[in-house]
């Protein structure tokens, strides 16, 4: 689907269209964890559109004919996507519709409002979702932009992977929270491609454990239920390369469920004065339910990947 190559490409083509995202240490807090390891933040959260979907956005449109974007732009999304791809149509000054499903959160809609586009609620499930948003594709022409089954959008996501190392290149474990899994495919392309020996740990949501069970099962396959309510988490199936590039390039999945996650994204508050959405607590999750091994002083770094008030209103 990606190498190294097309992620390298992709740092060029967007790095005057996104922010280089800064990491800070875990430390001076009350509460660390882990406590005898050291975890770096990467801080994707204060991405433009507040996650790191708007690198992959960005450069799928920055990839595009923009003859082939006339007819304007269009995605499902479970949030963090739909935003990315909001400010993807203001740059182009197209008309941009954003099919997103019920659970969504509130907080994303005001995004995507603020970046323009318009607005479409429908199914409960990222698939319903979809289905939606390809026969809008199908009947207006406008181009449809997949939020993780798209080379275009995996490696412009792998480019979190290439700033990970060159800001700190002795990092021995990456934590990738993972839906559709387009983060940690791109991610892990890129931090193997250079330093195979760095794990990669990625985290889903209890409720939606679609790659888990698809490297189990030794297949793709899809789900029979989806019961996350973190909409950005919630995926049945993913594509068949995102699979494949997850199963050669992951060393680990663990779970987390939606109760776990908030209050993660609670302890990012606390400690940090983080805003992180619960996709992007997910990390901190599985590190403060001790789901992954850690060795003493072993050098972490968790991606907070989406902002969010989900802290600050429960």
């Amino acid at each position: 689907m990606i190498a190294l190559e097309d992620i390298k490409a992709a740092a060029k083509r967007i790095g005057s269209h996104v922010r280089r995202t800064p990491m800070i240490a875990a430390s001076q807090i009350l509460n660390a964890i882990p406590s005898d390891a050291e975890l770096t933040l990467k801080l994707e959260f204060l991405q433009v559109t507040g996650s790191f979907k708007a690198r992959g956005a960005t450069n799928k449109l920055l990839s595009m004919d923009p003859a082939t974007l006339e007819k304007g732009i269009v995605t499902a999304s479970g949030g963090n996507h739909g935003i990315a791809t909001a400010r993807a149509g203001h740059m182009a000054n197209v008309p941009t519709t954003i099919f997103l499903p019920s659970n969504a959160s509130p907080a994303k809609f005001e995004k995507i409002k603020a970046w323009g586009a318009s607005m479409e609620i429908i199914g409960s499930t990222w698939h319903e979702t979809n289905e939606a948003a390809l026969a809008f594709s199908a009947e207006t022409g406008a181009a449809y932009f997949h939020p993780f089954a798209d080379p275009l959008v995996v490696a412009g996501q792998g480019t979190v992977g290439l700033e990970i190392l060159d800001q700190l290149p002795d990092i021995d474990t990456v934590l990738v929270a993972m839906g559709g899994g387009g983060l940690i495919s791109g991610v892990a392309t890129a931090i193997k491609a250079l330093a195979p020996s760095v794990r990669i740990v990625g985290i889903e949501a209890a409720g939606s454990p679609v790659l888990l069970k698809a490297i189990e099962a030794g297949h793709n396959i899809a789900l029979d239920a989806v019961t996350t309510a973190v909409a950005t988490m919630g995926c049945a199936k993913t594509d068949d390369r995102i699979f494949e590039l997850v199963r050669d390039n992951v060393d680990e999945i663990v779970l987390v469920d939606d109760a776990e996650m908030l209050a993660a994204a609670q302890w990012l508050w606390s400690e940090m004065g983080i805003a992180a959405d619960l996709s992007g607590a997910a990390a901190i999750a599985a590190l403060r339910q001790e789901r992954i091994a850690i060795k003493p002083g072993e050098k972490i770094c968790a991606i907070v990947c989406g902002a969010g008030p989900d802290a600050l209103t429960a």
